[in-house]
């Protein structure tokens, strides 16, 4: 064969690859042979041994080692069991144990190495070896997974390195004293896949704050989607003067200006918000484009891409709106199609087809400081409906992503000052940009923000639905959770835990997490057992942190001029009794807070004892209710507001005390309706902060991190 082309800046590993990658293409072929394979392999540090019987003294501990080049995240490092175990692996064990992955943009050969240090091969790789009186083999697996990654970023696709990328290189692998034996491999290679242009989103902020709106698709008779859309517009303060609409034939609706067609607007648009049928949206895009009189557009019509019919014409229209993001300018930017709409509080507009009757909107707040992206519109009803109290300052539903991605939409919020927590709902990604989003994602934790994200399509049957909903392909979950932990996410696994998370991400984004250590607090026996069983995750878990001896001593004296010192001992976590009223499980939470071997807490508030000033109003008891100055809901958000640790509050009883839990949180209080669901939840979130923690502590001293 003869020697590889030079390429500059490229490593010799990759041009080899280059040149055998054409050598085997001309031949026909989208495989590596075994001699090009060996010498691909000896260019990596690796010595191809098919014959493991032939190498006297090689470890009998097998694990495999891949790089894949995925359709959502570019390259990507799998490293696990290998042999006959391979096969089973994934299905059997908890999360890392089987095997851990990562995309190679994202890692170093130390992060990789500390995540495989999870798998259950590793473990089984050390023992074997530290029996034999050997070092643990950390230093040689650092430096393996080092060229690997080395090569990966090089030869990942996408890159103008030629007409051949690499897709896929397996590795079976032992260990022989200081070498690495393939014992077998297979390496697969492909064209590289055509990219889209860049999206301009800087007109996000002409979308999210538009001067001026035009709408299409507004009914001057009925009320269809377009004229409660209309009114939604109007109800939520948004200038008539600023407002018009593209309706031949008439002169205004709703006291509205109208024009017949873009060319007769006399001004630019800043958004124009597209409700029509979906069979005329084609030559509408095809007049926007043309017209160039539009900075940003908001698709509303269903049924693009979502059916086999209408996937061609979805794709071509996706193509010519790519295209104009080469114009000069970049053209405009497009939200949608199936796409709910926008609520933004600082552009002080709402789009959504949703009537006010059905969704009343919350009272606006002083300050916001989150927002919800989600592919699904539904979603972020439902979210909205059943918890109010989230209001996020934007919500934006990208649908179909036929122009508008995720990873577009978190990079500018990333780039946000004002925002503090976002909440990203995701069926599918288009073609690399989920390696757009898990940048973005980073950038946002290194800028101190937090990600809330949960991805539907976790099974094929949801894989399968939602293909028919957003017109997305919904990729591998295993993988995707664990590239968004890998870039900082906080991720959930279902719709509830995202209600948690990203209320929690709200409420507590101010508040430290320095550590694992739980004080638990409680008069129901069974809440401060439910709050022990559930600090445990897959990888993750907290403790009872140790009460100091004057944290006991003080408790003792509370208990003691409560009268209760005969029924409770002091421990963490703490039955303090149903005896106990509202004052006694306050002072008690003051007392742990202060306590420097607790990180945070979780207290139950015991609506139903008989001592605790739980009620609206009492019957049997006249003003001992959550009006009294001694009720937890006047007490405890001055204590939540003055600790710099988190308080979770667990309301656990029925709709009497819905008042109580309303009243709390409306002053910034957390509070949940069962201990395990209450206590799960910080976990999760203690786990994620101090994951994003270490990113950032990693990114000051380390400079391949920096984005």
């Amino acid at each position: 064969m003869q020697q590889p082309p030079h390429h500059d800046g490229i490593s010799p590993a990759v041009s080899l690859a280059m040149a055998l990658f054409q050598q085997a293409g001309h031949a026909g072929r989208w495989r590596l042979s075994p001699d090009e394979l060996r010498s691909l392999l000896g260019s990596l540090g690796i010595t191809f041994c098919d014959d493991p019987t032939a190498a006297p003294g090689i470890h009998a501990v097998a694990f495999r080692v891949g790089l894949h080049n995925s359709r959502e995240f570019g390259m990507v490092l799998r490293a696990g069991f290998g042999g006959i175990d391979a096969d089973l692996a994934d299905s059997n064990f908890r999360t890392d144990r089987a095997a851990v992955c990562a995309a190679t943009d994202l890692t170093g050969s130390a992060d990789f190495l500390r995540l495989f240090k999870r798998t259950l091969v590793y473990q089984q790789l050390a023992r074997s070896i530290h029996s034999e009186g050997r070092l643990a083999p950390d230093e040689q697996l650092e430096s393996l997974f080092a060229r690997l990654l080395h090569f990966a970023r090089e030869a990942a696709a996408g890159v103008d390195s030629g007409p051949f990328a690499c897709q896929a290189l397996e590795l079976e692998l032992r260990l022989l004293d200081d070498q690495v034996l393939a014992c077998t491999a297979a390496c697969e290679f492909a064209s590289p896949p055509l990219g889209r242009f860049p999206r301009p989103i800087e007109k996000i902020d002409k979308l999210l704050h538009p001067a001026s709106i035009g709408i299409v698709g507004v009914s001057a008779t009925g009320m269809n989607f377009g004229r409660i859309i209309l009114r939604n517009l109007v109800g939520s303060g948004y200038s008539k003067a600023q407002l018009v609409i593209i309706r031949p034939g008439e002169t205004e609706i709703d006291g509205i200006r109208c024009v017949a067609n873009l060319q007769a607007l006399g001004h630019r648009l800043d958004l124009f918000i597209v409700a029509i049928a979906a069979d005329a949206v084609g030559s509408l895009v095809d007049e926007i484009l043309g017209s160039d009189a539009v900075d940003s557009v908001m698709l509303i019509p269903g049924g693009l891409g979502e059916t086999a019919r209408s996937r061609e014409s979805a794709a071509a229209l996706a193509a010519k709106i790519n295209a104009a993001h080469t114009r000069p300018g970049g053209g405009p930017i497009f939200l949608g199609a199936n796409c709910l709409g926008v609520v933004s509080h600082p552009g002080a507009y709402d789009s959504w087809f949703i009537p006010n009757e059905r969704l009343p909107r919350p009272q606006k707040k002083a300050k916001r400081n989150s927002v919800m992206l989600s592919q699904s519109g539904a979603f972020m009803i439902t979210r909205l409906s059943q918890n109010p109290w989230l209001d996020p300052n934007y919500m934006l539903a990208l649908g179909n992503q036929t122009d508008l991605t995720h990873g577009d939409l978190l990079s500018y919020f990333a780039g946000r000052p004002d925002i503090e927590t976002i909440g990203v709902y995701i069926e599918g990604f288009k073609d690399l940009d989920g390696l757009h989003f898990a940048r973005a994602v980073r950038a946002a934790v290194l800028s101190g923000k937090q990600v809330v994200v949960y991805k539907a399509g976790r099974t094929a049957p949801g894989m399968d639905a939602v293909m028919g909903h957003t017109a997305s392909v919904a990729g591998d979950a295993t993988l995707f959770i664990s590239v968004m932990r890998q870039a900082g996410a906080i991720v959930a696994e279902d719709v509830n835990d995202f209600d948690d998370l990203f209320y929690l991400a709200g409420a507590l984004h101010n508040k430290n997490i320095i550590g694992n250590r739980l004080g638990a607090i409680s008069g129901a026996g069974f809440e401060v057992v439910g709050m022990t069983d559930a600090i445990i995750t897959d990888n993750f878990s907290m403790q009872m942190g140790e009460l100091h001896t004057d944290t006991i001593a003080r408790v003792q004296g509370i208990l003691l001029t409560k009268r209760l010192d005969q029924l409770v001992e002091v421990r963490n976590p703490i039955d303090i009794n149903p005896g106990a009223d509202d004052e006694t499980h306050l002072q008690i939470a003051e007392a742990f807070l202060q306590d420097g071997a607790i990180d945070a807490i979780v207290i139950g508030l015991d609506p139903t004892a008989p001592s605790v000033r739980a009620l609206e109003t009492s019957t049997l008891r006249p003003g001992y209710d959550i009006n009294d100055e001694k009720s937890t809901v006047q007490l405890l958000p001055r204590l939540v507001e003055l600790s710099d640790k988190p308080v979770i509050g667990i309301v656990d009883g029925g709709r009497l005390y819905d008042v109580m839990c309303e009243r709390l949180m409306d002053q910034g209080v957390c509070v949940f309706r069962n201990s395990v669901r209450g206590t799960r939840a910080l976990v999760r979130y203690v786990e994620a902060r101090l994951s994003a923690d270490a990113i950032r502590a990693l990114d000051s001293f380390n400079p391949r991190h920096r984005k």
